[in-house]
């Protein structure tokens, strides 16, 4: 039977958040303020059939469908919220589980680092494809898991402040953000993204 890890809907895909998302992902590229839903199982295999029932429920694309180690990933959206919601619901049903059925998200890590140093942006700057943190400004990260539930805390941060989305990472064991600017938008953005995350 399938664990259904993570089950997230997002109203409007913020313009950092739905980019750096269409960095990596290999199908429908969503556009700004698109609606989305993000599906996270267990075992991995499982989104396979979870993948038809959704495209065939409604009118929605898919965006992402990776299947890693131990998870399984999915993501549709469209610009009508009624077709993501309907398509999202259709999967659920036929897993037999409801919304509520999901992982809560926890936060493993969460730190503000003030005045980052020049080397420590480089270091973090090296493999990211997202913007970059430069030197002197303040960096946010966070970890959380199920690992989706990174995208969720990046569009809330975004929403809530003038900051600059330098990474984050939806799949695996685990996700991670890191996002920078100034201290103040720094700060507001991570109450954000926690208060996503725990309600």
């Amino acid at each position: 039977m399938s664990i259904l890890r993570s089950f997230i809907f997002v109203d409007q895909l913020q313009p950092q958040t739905m980019c750096y998302l269409g960095t990596w992902i290999r199908g429908s590229l969503p556009r700004r303020n698109m609606a989305a839903q993000i599906i996270e199982v267990a075992p991995g295999l499982d989104i396979e059939a979870l993948t038809d029932i959704a495209l065939k429920a409604a009118d929605v694309q898919g965006g992402v469908l990776v299947v890693e180690r131990q998870f399984g990933y999915l993501e549709i959206h469209a610009r009508d919220i009624a077709a993501v919601k309907a398509a999202a619901e259709a999967v659920v049903a036929s897993m037999g589980k409801t919304p509520g059925d999901a992982l809560k998200p926890k936060i493993l890590a969460s730190q503000i680092i003030n005045r980052i140093d020049p080397g420590h942006a480089f270091l973090i700057n090296r493999n990211k494809v997202g913007s970059m943190v430069l030197a002197g400004e303040t960096l946010f990260v966070l970890e959380t898991e199920p690992a989706a539930h990174v995208i969720l805390a990046a569009n809330a941060a975004e929403k809530a402040a003038n900051i600059k989305i330098v990474d984050y990472r939806m799949i695996g064991a685990t996700g991670r953000l890191y996002l920078s600017g100034t201290e103040s938008d720094v700060r507001a953005a991570a109450v954000a993204a926690e208060q996503a995350l725990v309600g």
